[in-house]
């Protein structure tokens, strides 16, 4: 019976862990292995976004644009209006997915002919107990591209699970996303003259 118990809290344990790295977001990026970052100076964004909706700039876009210039213009890049080195771009994508677990449970056993269940079981049966549980998954991408060669040279990709109370606040999630994404930017935040 210890055993048993011992068995059922540390499955009980594992699944927490996997539930806690669920929430990590998952980072991605690609880089054109060819392209000189250092000799970038300027920024500007793609017009229109591929977040922008119905010919008008959404929130989203708004939050996207101001967070990608503050991680930009912190490693030393200055946004320009009219003909930048770099054209930033947007897309985002929240989609419904589901996550199934199977965890095995104990059951008593079910007797002779079933109806007399666990009356003469020595020993507890496993199953699988199966669990299907609904989430959202946010992925935002961030396209940088040179914008006089008309190429990709730098992508960042986020995936994460978004709750009720995120959707609320969208304004820091997106932060956060756009913050994790810079983190593997190949060029580093400038440090600040003392």
């Amino acid at each position: 019976m210890r055993s048993n118990l011992f068995l059922a809290a540390a499955l009980a344990g594992i699944a927490l862990a996997a539930a806690g790295c669920a929430s990590t977001p998952d980072v991605r990026v690609a880089s054109d292995p060819t392209a000189n970052f250092s000799q970038y100076r300027t920024f500007g964004f793609a017009t229109p976004l591929g977040t922008d909706r119905g010919g008008y700039q959404s929130a989203v876009s708004q939050q996207l644009k101001s967070s990608a210039r503050a991680q930009l213009e912190a490693r030393g890049m200055t946004y320009a209006e009219t003909d930048p080195d770099l054209v930033v771009n947007f897309s985002a994508a929240l989609d419904q997915k589901y996550r199934v677990s199977s965890t095995p449970t104990t059951t008593v056993g079910v007797g002779y002919y079933g109806y007399r269940a666990g009356m003469y079981s020595a020993w507890p049966m496993y199953r699988d107990e199966t669990t299907v549980t609904p989430y959202n998954e946010g992925t935002l991408n961030i396209d940088i591209a040179d914008a006089r060669r008309r190429q990709l040279v730098w992508e960042g990709v986020v995936r994460s699970t978004v709750n009720d109370k995120t959707l609320s606040n969208i304004g820091p999630a997106l932060d956060t996303a756009v913050a994790n994404a810079f983190a593997k930017y190949p060029v580093p935040v400038v440090s600040p003259a003392k």
